[in-house]
């Protein structure tokens, strides 16, 4: 009898497990996740919410709208975000799911086609992310359960010209791409729908854009002149690296789903309305509104940083334009474009860096800026108000790149701690000692989660500062 039951426990053990992976198997949950869809959605994530960061935290900072309710990040006061500005777990999530597609297309020959992609990817989220912070985990992250919980910070200089790399991957992207000779299509680019030459020519602007950002650090001239001689990046607006916002949902502007108080919060700043009127320029009517209580459809801006003592009604002020909410199927994430290219290469003329004829950059980049924010650019602009010798050719050069990249994420402030244009305002109630950060501060899940390595950055920077530079700024 006591063997009859052993047996019975034997049959009944090797019946259960004979079939349990079958059983226990989700037949509609696939084993590997598909790198076209998860293309599709880093792009889209990263793109749609960078833009929502550029307007809501990145515009404060870079001095292009000022937020009317009594912000502390508006303040200066960058540890304490509102609605936005806290852009980290963007850059480490999409990192980290680009990671994947990287991982995937070198593990199996039929992905490969997303090797340069996923390399160009990780090469411009990875420079967003050092840019802002300085020193960040780096080589230890983004690897999800095959990496360490407490990734170490690397150092930014090693970001940018170490082996795997900004640079690294920008060569390397651009190797796998010229190299590839299968016939499987690149699927799920919603940037430059599968066209590979349109990746290159991406990954040739990075360069351009991340050489110049270094270039105080660097002696970056002959590799800039080797990118302009071979004349393969982006170079008009139909080559940009963008993807269109639509006017309804899902796939439209973030601020246009929100309530409207939300968007009413931001106004048009002192800066840019002092820069624009001196300009005469009439993007101010496609970027901005006549305020509320304007007689004449004039416009009126307010200077960033007000505190709660302050009494301010939106009706006096010039809400952002239509095209943020209204009308965002005219509205574009913005990866990298042709105008913000030839600003940087007219800069580069300018300081000698390359050959080649400064005014042709800068009117270049002028004119596609206004084709790109739909605004017919006036006869005489060029030649009188925006002329190039006009005072500073590179102030005017600098002036003209921050009013065409408004919400493109935090760029206008990046570009102004590289240069100093253009010349941002003390702000009204500062939080930061009437400084202009230079840095965004660490988190706080960084200091509980990450606690050691956080400490040791923390300690580089004088106790997370937002004042200390980053490294191709010091």
């Amino acid at each position: 009898m006591k063997y009859s039951y052993s047996l019975f426990i034997i049959l009944l053990v090797l019946g259960c497990t004979q079939d349990f992976e079958d059983i226990n198997t989700n037949s509609n949950s696939p084993v590997t996740v598909q790198p076209s869809l998860l293309l599709r959605q880093v792009i889209y994530d990263f793109g749609e919410q960078m833009s929502y960061e550029g307007f809501t935290a990145g515009n404060l900072l870079g001095q292009y709208s000022t937020a009317l309710d009594f912000n502390l990040f508006d303040r200066h006061n960058l540890k304490s975000p509102q609605l936005g500005g806290n852009p980290w777990p963007i850059f480490y999530k999409n990192l980290r799911d680009n990671e994947i597609i990287l991982d995937l297309s070198q593990e199996n020959t039929a992905f490969a086609v997303y090797e340069g992609p996923a390399r160009i990817l990780k090469a411009y989220m990875a420079a967003g992310l050092t840019d802002l912070f300085g020193d960040v985990p780096y080589s230890e992250a983004f690897k999800g359960s095959e990496a360490t919980v407490t990734p170490v910070y690397d150092t930014q200089e090693s970001i940018y010209r170490d082996e795997g790399g900004i640079f690294d991957n920008l060569d390397k992207g651009i190797e796998a791409i010229e190299s590839y000779s299968s016939a499987i299509p690149l699927e799920g680019d919603i940037l430059f729908n599968g066209d590979l030459d349109g990746w290159v020519r991406f990954a040739n602007s990075l360069k351009i854009k991340y050489l110049i950002r270094i270039s105080a650090k660097v002696d970056v001239a002959s590799q800039l002149q080797a990118i302009v001689s071979e004349g393969n990046f982006i170079d008009e607006n139909a080559e940009n690296a963008i993807f269109n916002f639509t006017d309804g949902e899902p796939n439209n502007f973030r601020l246009a789903r929100l309530r409207i108080g939300d968007f009413n919060n931001y106004v048009l700043s002192e800066t840019m309305d002092e820069i624009l009127k001196g300009l005469n320029d009439p993007r101010i009517g496609r970027l901005y509104r006549p305020f509320g209580n304007s007689e004449n459809g004039e416009y009126n801006g307010l200077l960033n940083g007000i505190d709660a003592s302050v009494g301010v009604s939106l009706a006096d002020y010039s809400q952002l334009g239509t095209i943020f909410r209204e009308t965002t199927g005219l509205l574009d994430a913005n990866f990298m474009t042709s105008m913000e290219t030839h600003f940087l290469l007219a800069e580069a003329a300018q300081k000698g860096l390359i050959t080649a004829d400064t005014n042709a950059l800068y009117t270049t980049g002028v004119t596609q800026a206004f084709e790109y924010w739909q605004v017919e650019l006036p006869d005489t602009y060029l030649t009188t108000d925006a002329a190039l010798t006009n005072g500073d050719p590179i102030e005017n050069i600098l002036t003209q790149k921050w009013i065409a990249n408004i919400i493109n994420g935090y760029e206008g402030w990046v570009e102004y701690r590289r240069t100093g244009f253009p010349q941002l305002k003390t702000i009204s109630a500062s939080l930061n000692d009437n400084l202009i950060p230079v840095r965004m501060p660490y988190p706080a899940e960084e200091e509980a989660l990450n606690s050691a390595n956080y400490s040791d950055a923390a300690s580089k920077t004088d106790g997370n500062s937002i004042n200390v530079p980053v490294w191709w700024d010091e």
